[in-house]
């Protein structure tokens, strides 16, 4: 801007030109390669590295500056008990949802930065009615984050970047800073092999010469209560719970998978055994010893009267068809096929199930004996003698006359 601006900004101005810098670390601008064609080679060459190099975090427009914290009051008027963030980062299409950044020229006391972050968690606690008249954290009035998953609902995280200008040693200050937030951001351990950090506020730390050689993809970053560096992403988010969430899908799918073919497994068995049983029942040909099909023994099954509806239930179609019609030696005709039980013959009357046969004789009853000793309904058969062939009962009526004379 002019030697003046310059002089200021180097003497009077280090912390603003401080915030400005980190801005710049965290944004990670891309120069025009193609204004720079008449600089020298090694301008270019700079350039191109920067080119090259992985993308920042949101845009210009992703920044804020001085953005008051207020723990009482309002946002325009707030009160005492409030803190003053020197940036605050909105970059949630880079993952970055919302960020508070705190600039230290390495001026100020492990003390006094953990006083300064006690205001962001009052601040954070501090919960107004919201448009819709639900009491909400006075933060999620202002920025949109998304909600916590599962169990937790975390603070949103807090940057502080060391400058070393001052003359205070930034490790030790960091070092002396953890042991005096730590119930600010110490989560709590879950047996599955990751921390909860319900209504914690995740702090993280880095040095501003870090930042400007790697960038926010670099391992810069320290989280307080871990012990290596991790890129920011990985620094403000929790990677063992996503993995011990991830592990837990992949089990609960693991185990449905299991249960499905345990189903499979057992329904097949089910139907086997059925197979079996039903296959065990199946008849047997009393001619041939074949084994029904499937529709001969559903043709030769019992009606509900117990009597079969086929002539001959024990045989298999072929010996069916091979068997003799039976011939009544009285009549010396064939018979014809008795009805099934529960029909209604010719004459209406209901036959006996097999042909009756004379008691006397042995001889099968004729077509017209049998119609003349079958029973009608369930009264008894109209024939003086029904268990008597029609010759057996003539010569018994001619010996009646003959005895009585």
């Amino acid at each position: 801007m002019g030697s003046t601006a310059r002089g200021a900004g180097s003497s009077g101005a280090s912390h603003p030109m401080a915030v400005n810098e980190t801005v710049i670390t965290l944004l990670r601008p891309k120069p025009n390669i193609a204004k720079l064609a008449d600089d020298p080679p090694h301008a270019q060459a700079a350039a191109q590295a920067a080119v090259d190099s992985p993308n920042g975090i949101g845009t210009i427009a992703s920044y804020w500056t001085e953005v008051p914290l207020p723990a009482t009051g309002t946002w325009n008027a707030s009160g005492k008990g409030g803190a003053q963030t020197d940036l605050v980062l909105t970059a949630p299409q880079d993952g970055v949802p919302l960020l508070f950044i705190e600039v230290d020229n390495c001026h100020e006391t492990a003390e006094e930065l953990a006083t300064k972050l006690e205001k962001y968690a009052r601040f954070f606690c501090r919960t107004v009615k919201d448009t819709d008249g639900t009491e909400r954290p006075m933060w999620r009035t202002r920025w949109t984050v998304p909600q916590g998953q599962y169990d937790e609902t975390p603070h949103p995280p807090v940057l502080l970047v060391f400058n070393r200008l001052g003359k205070r040693n930034p490790d030790r200050t960091a070092a002396r800073l953890i042991e005096l937030t730590r119930h600010l951001r110490k989560g709590e351990w879950q047996r599955e092999g990751y921390h909860l950090y319900d209504g914690k506020i995740p702090i993280i730390a880095a040095t501003l010469d870090n930042l400007s050689e790697h960038g926010p993809a670099g391992a810069v970053f320290l989280r307080f209560g871990r012990d290596h560096m991790q890129p920011l992403l990985e620094a403000i988010g929790n990677p063992r719970r996503v993995a011990a969430d991830a592990r837990a899908r992949e089990e609960a799918a693991r185990a449905e998978k299991e249960h499905q073919a345990k189903v499979q497994r057992a329904a097949q068995e089910q139907a086997v055994k059925k197979a079996a049983e039903r296959e065990a029942r199946r008849p047997i040909c009393t001619g041939c010893g074949a084994k029904f099909t499937d529709e001969r023994w559903e043709t030769a099954q019992a009606t509900d009267w117990g009597t079969p509806k086929d002539s001959h239930p024990h045989l298999c179609d072929d010996c069916k068809q091979k068997a003799d019609p039976v011939v009544s030696p009285a009549a010396d005709t064939q018979e014809r096929q008795e009805p099934v039980r529960g029909e209604v013959g010719p004459d209406d009357f209901w036959p006996a199930p097999e042909r009756p046969v004379c008691t006397e004789c042995g001889a099968a009853f004729t077509d017209e004996r049998w119609k003349a000793t079958a029973r009608f309904g369930w009264g008894p058969s109209p024939a003086k003698r029904p268990s008597l062939c029609g010759d057996c009962d003539q010569r018994f009526e001619s010996d009646l006359d003959l005895a009585w004379g």
